[in-house]
């Protein structure tokens, strides 16, 4: 079996991604954007289970997924979804001293996420986890084409 691509080209999957997210986030640094991206992720992950945070991971990117597992108390049960305000603050919470997550950042991440991942694949997993989560993950806008998985 070949290489899988995600490993091969990780490093042009992650600077894509991040590259979106700052942007999207007007964010001026690497640090800024990753720092509110493990926000996004650590707050959705304790919303689910070990079994559904593993099948979620599964479809991300490899750096993406690195970053979803690690540091992953695996013993703590998951906690219920809420409003997207008191999401928000929870992603902001994270390294409070350094952090400078804007408001939109879920929203960013989202879009972002959904640029580098294989729709089809994302969306069968999301379909298995809550309906919050599908929630948590959705994006609006008026042109579907700009979520077209951008790196292949």
């Amino acid at each position: 079996m070949p290489m899988p691509w995600t490993y091969r080209h990780a490093t042009r999957e992650w600077r894509a991604f991040l590259d979106d997210v700052k942007e999207r986030m007007s964010l001026e640094s690497d640090n800024m954007a990753y720092t509110a991206v493990d926000g996004v992720l650590r707050t959705f992950r304790r919303r689910l289970t070990v079994e559904q945070g593993l099948a979620f991971a599964s479809v991300l990117p490899a750096v993406l997924r690195a970053i979803f597992v690690a540091d992953w108390d695996v013993r703590l049960p998951p906690l219920p979804f809420t409003d997207r305000d008191s999401l928000t603050a929870e992603v902001q919470s994270l390294r409070r001293n350094h952090n400078q997550t804007p408001d939109n950042a879920i929203e960013a991440t989202a879009w972002a996420v959904r640029r580098c991942t294989n729709a089809r694949d994302f969306d069968r997993v999301l379909k298995t986890l809550p309906a919050a989560a599908a929630e948590y993950w959705r994006v609006e806008t008026s042109d579907p084409s700009e979520l077209h998985q951008r790196i292949v």
